[in-house]
Protein backbone atom coordinates (compact mmCIF):
# COMPACT_ATOMS: atom_id res chain seq x y z
CA UNK A 1 0.00 0.00 0.00
CA UNK A 2 1.55 3.26 -1.06
CA UNK A 3 1.08 6.50 0.77
CA UNK A 4 0.81 9.79 -1.00
CA UNK A 5 3.86 11.62 0.25
CA UNK A 6 4.64 15.05 -1.09
CA UNK A 7 7.73 15.07 -3.27
CA UNK A 8 10.84 16.38 -1.60
CA UNK A 9 11.97 19.85 -2.65
CA UNK A 10 15.58 20.59 -1.65
CA UNK A 11 16.44 23.95 -0.11
CA UNK A 12 18.92 24.59 -2.93
CA UNK A 13 17.83 23.38 -6.35
CA UNK A 14 20.23 21.22 -8.33
CA UNK A 15 19.88 23.72 -11.19
CA UNK A 16 21.36 26.55 -9.12
CA UNK A 17 25.09 27.10 -9.32
CA UNK A 18 26.25 28.14 -5.87
CA UNK A 19 29.88 28.00 -4.67
CA UNK A 20 30.40 24.99 -2.44
CA UNK A 21 33.85 23.36 -2.50
CA UNK A 22 35.89 26.55 -2.03
CA UNK A 23 39.35 26.93 -0.49
CA UNK A 24 38.00 28.86 2.52
CA UNK A 25 35.46 26.11 3.21
CA UNK A 26 38.12 23.40 2.92
CA UNK A 27 40.58 25.22 5.19
CA UNK A 28 37.98 26.03 7.85
CA UNK A 29 36.66 22.46 7.71
CA UNK A 30 40.17 21.05 8.10
CA UNK A 31 40.81 23.39 11.04
CA UNK A 32 37.61 22.24 12.76
CA UNK A 33 38.45 18.62 11.94
CA UNK A 34 41.80 18.95 13.70
CA UNK A 35 40.40 20.81 16.73
CA UNK A 36 37.36 18.58 17.21
CA UNK A 37 39.40 15.48 16.32
CA UNK A 38 41.86 16.26 19.11
CA UNK A 39 38.99 16.87 21.51
CA UNK A 40 37.42 13.56 20.44
CA UNK A 41 40.66 11.66 21.03
CA UNK A 42 41.07 13.20 24.48
CA UNK A 43 37.45 12.54 25.43
CA UNK A 44 37.51 9.01 24.02
CA UNK A 45 40.68 8.03 25.87
CA UNK A 46 39.76 9.80 29.11
CA UNK A 47 36.06 8.94 29.42
CA UNK A 48 35.56 6.08 26.96
CA UNK A 49 32.93 7.75 24.81
CA UNK A 50 32.71 10.48 22.23
CA UNK A 51 30.03 12.85 21.03
CA UNK A 52 29.27 14.01 17.53
CA UNK A 53 30.37 17.51 16.66
CA UNK A 54 28.34 18.05 13.49
CA UNK A 55 25.89 20.56 14.91
CA UNK A 56 28.45 22.65 16.86
CA UNK A 57 30.70 22.75 13.79
CA UNK A 58 27.76 23.87 11.65
CA UNK A 59 26.96 26.68 14.10
CA UNK A 60 30.60 27.76 14.32
CA UNK A 61 30.99 27.67 10.52
CA UNK A 62 27.95 29.89 10.05
CA UNK A 63 29.07 32.38 12.67
CA UNK A 64 32.69 32.55 11.44
CA UNK A 65 31.58 33.01 7.85
CA UNK A 66 29.19 35.77 8.93
CA UNK A 67 32.08 37.59 10.65
CA UNK A 68 34.59 37.09 7.82
CA UNK A 69 32.19 37.83 5.01
CA UNK A 70 29.30 36.26 3.24
CA UNK A 71 29.42 32.56 2.44
CA UNK A 72 26.85 30.24 0.96
CA UNK A 73 24.90 27.62 2.87
CA UNK A 74 26.69 24.96 0.81
CA UNK A 75 30.09 26.25 1.93
CA UNK A 76 28.93 26.02 5.55
CA UNK A 77 27.73 22.49 4.82
CA UNK A 78 31.16 21.55 3.40
CA UNK A 79 32.85 22.94 6.54
CA UNK A 80 30.47 20.91 8.71
CA UNK A 81 31.04 17.78 6.63
CA UNK A 82 34.85 18.01 6.62
CA UNK A 83 35.02 18.87 10.34
CA UNK A 84 32.65 16.07 11.24
CA UNK A 85 34.57 13.58 9.09
CA UNK A 86 37.83 14.51 10.84
CA UNK A 87 36.17 14.01 14.19
CA UNK A 88 34.70 10.66 13.07
CA UNK A 89 38.05 9.33 11.84
CA UNK A 90 39.63 10.33 15.16
CA UNK A 91 36.88 8.45 16.96
CA UNK A 92 37.50 5.37 14.84
CA UNK A 93 41.22 5.48 15.61
CA UNK A 94 40.75 6.07 19.33
CA UNK A 95 38.55 3.00 19.70
CA UNK A 96 40.41 0.55 17.46
CA UNK A 97 44.12 1.23 17.97
CA UNK A 98 44.12 0.78 21.78
CA UNK A 99 42.35 -2.58 21.30
CA UNK A 100 44.96 -3.64 18.72
CA UNK A 101 47.73 -2.73 21.15
CA UNK A 102 46.56 -5.56 23.41
CA UNK A 103 47.29 -8.14 20.71
CA UNK A 104 50.52 -10.10 20.96
CA UNK A 105 53.32 -7.83 19.73
CA UNK A 106 50.98 -4.88 19.30
CA UNK A 107 53.00 -2.54 21.45
CA UNK A 108 56.12 -3.01 19.36
CA UNK A 109 54.30 -2.70 16.05
CA UNK A 110 52.19 0.42 16.33
CA UNK A 111 54.13 3.61 15.85
CA UNK A 112 52.82 7.02 14.87
CA UNK A 113 53.23 6.34 11.16
CA UNK A 114 51.26 3.08 11.28
CA UNK A 115 48.47 4.77 13.24
CA UNK A 116 48.40 7.62 10.71
CA UNK A 117 48.20 5.18 7.79
CA UNK A 118 45.47 3.19 9.56
CA UNK A 119 43.39 6.36 10.06
CA UNK A 120 44.04 7.51 6.48
CA UNK A 121 43.03 4.16 4.99
CA UNK A 122 39.94 4.05 7.23
CA UNK A 123 38.94 7.53 6.09
CA UNK A 124 39.45 6.68 2.41
CA UNK A 125 37.46 3.46 2.77
CA UNK A 126 34.63 5.38 4.43
CA UNK A 127 34.49 7.84 1.55
CA UNK A 128 34.80 5.13 -1.11
CA UNK A 129 31.97 3.08 0.44
CA UNK A 130 29.76 6.14 0.84
CA UNK A 131 30.02 7.18 -2.81
CA UNK A 132 27.98 4.23 -4.15
CA UNK A 133 25.73 4.07 -1.07
CA UNK A 134 24.74 7.75 -1.13
CA UNK A 135 22.12 7.43 -3.83
CA UNK A 136 20.44 4.38 -2.31
CA UNK A 137 20.63 5.42 1.36
CA UNK A 138 20.20 9.18 1.21
CA UNK A 139 18.63 10.22 -2.09
CA UNK A 140 16.17 7.37 -2.70
CA UNK A 141 15.29 6.82 0.96
CA UNK A 142 14.69 10.47 1.82
CA UNK A 143 11.69 10.61 4.13
CA UNK A 144 11.79 6.85 4.85
CA UNK A 145 14.97 6.59 6.91
CA UNK A 146 15.23 8.96 9.85
CA UNK A 147 18.52 10.80 10.02
CA UNK A 148 17.94 12.96 13.11
CA UNK A 149 21.42 14.46 13.26
CA UNK A 150 21.55 15.18 9.55
CA UNK A 151 18.09 16.73 9.71
CA UNK A 152 19.13 18.85 12.69
CA UNK A 153 22.28 20.01 10.86
CA UNK A 154 20.20 20.95 7.83
CA UNK A 155 17.81 22.92 10.04
CA UNK A 156 20.74 24.69 11.73
CA UNK A 157 22.25 25.61 8.36
CA UNK A 158 18.92 26.89 7.04
CA UNK A 159 18.33 28.91 10.23
CA UNK A 160 21.84 30.35 9.89
CA UNK A 161 21.15 31.30 6.30
CA UNK A 162 18.05 33.15 7.40
CA UNK A 163 19.87 34.92 10.28
CA UNK A 164 19.53 35.16 14.04
CA UNK A 165 21.58 34.63 17.18
CA UNK A 166 22.02 30.88 16.76
CA UNK A 167 25.68 30.68 17.81
CA UNK A 168 25.27 32.45 21.15
CA UNK A 169 24.93 29.30 23.26
CA UNK A 170 27.88 27.62 21.54
CA UNK A 171 30.08 30.59 22.40
CA UNK A 172 28.81 30.55 25.98
CA UNK A 173 29.88 26.91 26.09
CA UNK A 174 33.31 27.88 24.83
CA UNK A 175 33.60 30.38 27.69
CA UNK A 176 33.15 33.43 25.47
CA UNK A 177 30.05 35.13 26.93
CA UNK A 178 30.91 38.46 25.34
CA UNK A 179 30.06 37.11 21.87
CA UNK A 180 26.35 37.78 21.60
CA UNK A 181 25.34 37.35 18.00
CA UNK A 182 26.61 37.13 14.47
Amino acid sequence: METNKPSFQPYISAKDFIPEFTPKAILLGAFFGIIFGAATVYLGLKVGLTVSASIPIAVLAISIFKKLGKATILESNIVQTIGSAGESVASGVVFTVPALLFLYGGKGYFEYFQIFVLGLVGGFLGVLFMIPLRRSLIVKEHGNLPYPEGTACADVLIAGEKGGALAQKVYYGLGLPFYTSY
